[in-house]
């Protein structure tokens, strides 16, 4: 039988912790756990064993960080091979009566990718390819991503099997205690865009104990249509006699995991602290549970890196300005490159309430493909909403498609075959919220029936491709009323038609109505509230138009959208005019190195400092800007008003800020900051955590010596010594390797008792840093800049 089939009428139980298992079985401490598949496969053979003879259905291949970035292509194929064998052998030894299927365990690479660390996604994409490759071909039965803390690493991932072999795909995240990815994306989000790219099966593991994780579980379950995977910890880990120890028990464990199927949940497992005897205590309560299949949700949605936005609950906003169409600005920004521009635009429009932002690029004089591409990467690091890619250029949207991190929105599709013929398998591939134009060869119909039947063509078509109609969402064109008297009265008929006929939200591009006609605002917003009243889904329009945003305010108060009257009410309180307050807070003098680290545009900081050289000091344009710029960011990262993209946005800022200030001249006083040495220990090659942390610290004027990864405590030691560090920095992911930083720590403290060693990494609690010896544990790289500045 094939796991998809299984998977269809089965509740399915995975395997537990393979990490923990090895060390118990002698893994030398800073040994990378794949080694094993050749050098000890009756060690991996044994743990796959007891898991299936525990009652797994699907156990992992011990290739958790089996991947190009850290060996050698020809190492890695026979690592993965043995690997699959190892399991298929376990498989063939164990007697149990369930189906029982093999799956190649994917991790993370453990880097940053562009722009916020050094890993280019492609390359990123690549390595994932090259993995997926390889476990079709030596046998695996499906491919699980996992442990993925980032949503942009893991459309990669996805992008990576998915264009390289034809096995089935499950993908668990990593979510923190906040609900949140470490890159901000929500629940919903990630939902969205794994649905979007073809997940067969989504879900989370690892980061805590059952209990704090149902929460999430129960989010995923409200807007997943396809099947969800509960993987938890067994809690975090404290220290005992020197080892971990994970505090909640089998019996505990299988009650709290299973707590997850009345959502609907029917895919069950172990990560961190289980082992077999947990995974038995889930097989026998599991087999008394019926199976309880997830019902499939008809939401439309779409998502950025941080959250999603649905349409039909209240009227969805898409700001209409970063598009050259009639404007000039726009259009020379384009031309000049000017991204920078775009960048305001995107963030004045979010500002004034936008919930989407429309990207267009096209002009005859420029590489749409480039630019459009170029444009999109920028807007989604500075902005956080879901962005609308506008093109009729398919390979364009293609590229832009793939590099977006989320669900977008898609425009447009028609009804002429060509178009379509074009568009929806780059949809299909890349995944989106399209917006069908209801017109076709015949060109737009004179009738609402007309523009209907368009529309009927259109999702008739779009299942051919596997696209539902649920990721439609019809135009039936605005025409201008100063042309045809009745074509405003015509949209609006078919605005109502589609909704009833075809279940499908609705937009409209809102401003060509009033095309070549004087105050377009006004009749624009008569004409908004009309098709709301419809049943208009979402209205791309210029959000920074006071008359058009007090339409849709005074529409949501109205219609019940707005409990209490509330949005109403504080709109007011802000502004005495039922205007958005952006023009005027936009006014007047402001701190332009600020706003630039603030929000991310790097050019606007750049020039900024540049035009304060010469005026200032350095260490007044450092004191009096740049570090209270990035404090305030850093406020607004520890609060979970911005996530780390934009955090590590603004720190990039930041650092082209204090590198024109240096090429220009020498501080002219002394620094009071020290040098800090950063490493992740011996055997563990996720560096992720580290990074961040340099990248903070260097920018409030910290000398950081980096050592990278897979480090060796003597070396760590050493590069104290040579360059009179105060603080080392201690990471790791990986539970193999935690006992070696426990080791770094002891030989530090004991070569080195005046030096601070603080500590951070998935595996670790404040609790666990204190038992291993550590001076300080930090949650997070702000953390770990706030302690190193109370140091001082």
């Amino acid at each position: 039988m094939k796991i998809l089939d299984f998977i269809k009428n089965n509740n399915v139980l995975l395997d537990g912790a393979m990490g923990s298992l090895l060390q118990n079985s002698g893994l030398p401490s800073g040994t990378r756990p794949e080694l094993w598949n050749i050098s000890h496969p009756e060690v991996i053979t044994g743990i796959h064993k007891a898991y299936f003879d525990a009652g797994s259905n699907v156990v992992y291949t011990n290739t958790f960080g089996a991947s190009p970035l850290n060996f050698d292509e020809d190492e890695l194929d026979n690592i993965i091979k043995c690997a699959i064998e190892n399991a298929k052998k376990a498989r063939e030894l164990s007697e149990t009566p369930y189906e029982k299927f093999i799956a190649y365990d994917m991790g993370p690479t453990g880097r940053l990718l562009k722009p916020y660390g050094e890993l280019d996604y492609e390359k990123a994409v690549s390595s994932f390819s090259l993995q997926a490759k390889a476990a079709e071909k030596y046998g695996a039965d499906l491919i699980v991503i996992e442990t993925m803390t980032d949503s942009y690493e893991t459309k990669a991932a996805m992008l990576g099997v998915k264009e390289s072999c034809s096995l089935p795909v499950f993908v668990t995240n990593a979510y923190n205690e906040d609900s949140k990815l470490l890159s901000g994306a929500s629940p919903e989000a990630m939902t969205a865009m794994l649905e979007g790219l073809g997940a067969d099966a989504i879900g989370l593991n690892c980061s805590l104990g059952p209990e704090k994780l149902l929460g999430i579980i129960k989010r995923i379950s409200d807007v997943s249509s396809v099947p969800i995977i509960f993987k938890p910890n067994a809690d975090l880990p404290t220290v005992t006699d020197g080892k971990a120890v994970y505090n909640i028990l089998p019996e505990e464990f299988a009650n709290s995991v299973l707590k997850a199927a009345d959502y609907g949940v029917s895919i069950f497992g172990g990560c961190c602290g289980t082992a077999p005897d947990y995974i038995s205590a889930i097989r026998k309560k599991m087999d008394r549970i019926g199976f309880n299949p997830l019902k499939p949700k008809n939401i439309t949605c779409v998502s950025s890196f941080t959250h999603s936005v649905n349409f039909g609950k209240r009227p969805v906003i898409i700001g209409e300005r970063i598009n050259p169409t009639g404007k000039k600005p726009v259009k020379e920004a384009l031309k000049s490159g000017n991204i920078d521009y775009l960048l305001k635009e995107g963030l004045d429009q979010s500002e004034c309430g936008a919930d989407i932002l429309d990207v267009n690029c096209g002009l005859p004089d420029i590489d749409e493909t480039k630019m459009l591409t170029e444009a999109v990467s920028k807007l989604q690091n500075t902005v956080d909403l879901p962005l609308q890619i506008d093109t009729s250029d398919p390979d364009a949207l293609s590229s832009a498609l793939r590099i977006y991190n989320g669900k977008a929105v898609i425009n447009s599709v028609n009804g002429k075959a060509e178009s379509m013929e074009k568009v929806f398998p780059i949809a299909a591939k890349y995944g989106g919220v399209l917006i069908a134009l209801t017109l076709d060869e015949n060109g737009i119909p004179e009738t609402a029936e007309g523009r209907l039947i368009i529309a009927e063509k259109i999702i008739s078509e779009a299942e051919k491709y596997g696209i539902k109609r649920k990721n439609l969402i019809f135009d039936p064109l605005t025409l201008t009323v100063s042309v045809d008297d009745f074509a405003a009265k015509t949209t609006l008929e078919a605005v109502r038609l589609i909704t009833e006929k075809t279940g499908c939200y609705t937009v409209l591009g809102v401003s060509n109505v009033s095309f070549g006609l004087p105050q377009r605002d006004l009749l624009n917003s008569v004409f908004l509230v009309s098709a709301l009243n419809n049943g208009l889904s979402s209205a791309i329009i210029n959000p920074k138009s006071a008359v058009m945003m007090n339409a849709v305010l005074s529409y949501n108060t109205i219609s019940g959208n707005d409990r209490n009257c509330t949005e109403y009410i504080n709109r007011i309180s802000e502004t005495t005019s039922l205007s958005p307050a952006v023009n005027d807070k936009k006014s007047g003098n402001k701190d332009n190195i600020k706003e630039g680290i603030s929000n991310g545009r790097k050019e606007l900081a750049v020039n900024a400092v540049k035009e304060l050289i010469g005026k200032e000091d350095s260490l007044a344009i450092i004191s009096n800007h740049i570090i209270p710029a990035l404090d305030e960011v850093g406020k607004k990262f520890e609060k979970g008003i911005i996530f780390l993209p934009q955090l590590l946005i603004s720190a990039d800022a930041a650092k082209s800020c204090f590198e024109i200030i240096k090429s220009q001249f020498k501080t002219d006083k002394e620094s009071d900051k020290f040098t800090i040495v950063l490493a992740t220990v011996k055997g563990d090659i996720h560096d992720i955590g580290k990074n961040i942390v340099k990248l903070l610290l260097e920018n409030y004027g910290y000398k950081v010596i980096d050592l990278g990864k897979d480090v060796p405590a003597r070396d760590i030691l050493n590069a104290a010594i040579k360059n009179n560090a105060r603080v080392v920095g201690l990471s790791a992911l990986m539970t193999t390797t935690v006992p070696t930083m426990e080791e770094t720590i002891k030989l530090i403290h004991s070569e080195l008792p005046d030096v601070k060693v603080m500590v951070g990494g998935a595996v670790l609690t404040e609790e666990y840093a204190n038992d291993i010896g550590a001076d300080n544990y930090s949650a997070d790289a702000m953390e770990a800049v706030r302690y190193v500045e109370s140091l001082i």
